[in-house]
């Protein structure tokens, strides 16, 4: 195994300045996807979300995106889910965008809150009928025996649905809107000195701060 604390890289591409960015980090954030889309970097819309459990212990895993509309960043799961369970005992998260290729970071702190059930059908319906599927076959974060569980589970579904036009969601599958009150904007620069900005929501006005690398 090649030994990973001789792997080095140098950050060059860009510059991070308080007088140039977007005075509301959600349009900041906003310019920052549409730049990550447009380059085509794997997966511009994969985030890590990180939850805490019942006993303060943080708990991870990638999700993607599925929406930014009045300042809330929209993403969708099982309700029943690990951290469905922990985002009902505890709303707090934090989000977390890595784009190596353009060397950015962005990392988020908010807190949850349930979409209303409309607004997760409406998502729900916009969904492949293969994945429509796989919401209702799948007791996601649950033990089970083997694959064939989960594939016979899918013949069951599918032979239920079979001849409907329109598959409704389950009442455990639905959305989580974010209302940020931290961002992080992190680009990469030489020598691990990295351009650092910090937005903190103070009485509704975003305050932006430049943190040490």
């Amino acid at each position: 195994m090649q030994n990973i604390s001789e792997i080095r890289k140098e950050y060059t591409q860009a510059s991070l300045d308080a007088d140039t960015v977007c005075k509301d980090p959600i349009k900041q954030f906003e310019k920052w996807l549409t730049e990550a889309l447009r380059s085509e970097v794997p997966e511009p819309t994969a985030m890590n979300v990180a939850t805490v459990n019942e006993y303060g212990r943080p708990s991870s895993r990638i999700l993607l995106l599925k929406g930014i509309e009045e300042n809330r960043l929209l993403f969708y799961t099982n309700y029943q889910s690990k951290k469905g369970r922990e985002l009902e005992h505890n709303p707090a998260c934090a989000l977390t965008f890595f784009w190596p290729e353009m060397e950015r970071q962005v990392r988020i702190e908010g807190i949850t809150e349930r979409l209303d059930a409309k607004e997760s059908e409406r998502y729900f319906q916009s969904r492949p009928r293969g994945s429509q599927i796989g919401a209702w076959a799948s007791p996601q974060s649950s033990f089970i025996k083997d694959r064939e569980i989960l594939d016979e589970r899918v013949i069951q579904i599918t032979k239920k649905f079979e001849g409907l036009s329109t598959i409704p969601k389950p009442m455990q599958w639905g959305g989580y809107q974010v209302q940020p009150f931290l961002f992080e904007f992190w680009q990469g620069r030489p020598s691990r000195l990295h351009d650092r900005l910090q937005y903190t929501l103070i009485d509704e006005t975003w305050r932006i701060q430049r943190l040490a690398p």
